[in-house]
């Protein structure tokens, strides 16, 4: 007898030979990280964790801010598992965060996977949230939400990045849920909202040339600051030349910056880092640089 597996379970072997599924229980995570200045200096706030996520602080690059690491001890996110991240960067602070490598969400058996994710930028604070990818397996089931709080004089620059299915593996994303909202409230007001979903046949809206026209990934950025609009047209000049592999733009939307990067996943990836690395540079004055934990 044999029992089909998915990667929300663990197979086992019995000493009759035939293979059985157990199931790992659904985890509900938190990660906490807050910061403050003093003296010019960032520090340390407050710092809670609960498995499976953790937060680690190495030591940044030579003038560069502090960096917080997010990493997911379980290896990835099944249906059930709800994960909570808040991050707050005090007044006058500055602090990169960034994951320890792409998070990956698994095949479902019916549950969805939340995630919801919360930002805030004091007055005159420097917040990055970089993203890796987040690769959604044949099934997967994401919910993920993004708040984002941009108190006046403060700036923010935030993105996600999914990636649909596995080519190199030979899978593709053709059943499932993806929603990836994002609010962001600028002096307690609402100035912007998104939203990507699409439920159960995912194959034919990622198809669509209407909708993704086929692209295997899609990166998206949102920079807020009360002087954003004025760097537009510096921003665009930052972007790479495009590829056969992306494709990608900035526009403004009321007040704000907004990019999409779309096309084969290690072509967005390179190009999503390289821009990032270099509008770092223009908008703060700081190291064109990315994490060491993330390549290109």
């Amino acid at each position: 007898m044999s029992v089909a597996t998915s990667p929300s379970e663990a197979p086992a072997r019995p000493s009759g030979g035939e293979v059985v599924a157990l199931r790992r229980s659904a985890v509900s995570g938190e990660a906490a990280l807050a910061v403050r200045a003093e003296g010019g200096v960032t520090r340390l706030a407050k710092l809670h964790q609960r498995d499976p996520l953790s937060l680690r602080l190495p030591q940044p690059g030579r003038g560069d801010v502090l960096e917080a690491c997010l990493i997911t001890t379980s290896g990835g996110v099944v249906g059930g598992d709800s994960l909570s991240i808040e991050v707050a960067a005090g007044t006058g602070s500055a602090l990169r965060v960034y994951p320890q490598a792409a998070e990956k969400v698994y095949r479902s058996l019916g549950a969805d996977s939340r995630i919801a994710v919360g930002l805030s930028a004091a007055e005159g604070a420097w917040l990055e949230w970089l993203p890796q990818e987040t690769i959604l397996f044949e099934g997967a089931r994401l919910r993920r939400d993004t708040l984002v709080d941009v108190a006046p004089g403060a700036r923010v620059l935030a993105g996600e990045f999914l990636v649909f299915g596995r080519r190199a593996s030979g899978e593709s994303l053709s059943r499932g849920l993806i929603h990836d909202g994002w609010r962001l409230r600028r002096g307690g007001r609402l100035v912007w909202a998104d939203a990507l979903h699409a439920e159960g046949d995912l194959a034919a809206p990622l198809a669509s040339a209407a909708c993704l026209g086929g692209v295997t990934a899609f990166a998206s950025l949102v920079y807020a600051a009360e002087d954003a609009v004025e760097h537009l047209e510096p921003l665009r000049a930052l972007l790479p030349e495009e590829s056969a592999g992306a494709r990608f733009a900035l526009t403004a939307i009321n007040g704000l910056v907004v990019g999409r990067f779309l096309g084969e996943a290690l072509a967005v990836r390179r190009a999503y880092g390289a821009f990032w690395a270099a509008a770092r540079a223009h908008l703060a004055d700081l190291p064109a640089a990315l994490p060491r934990l993330w390549h290109l």
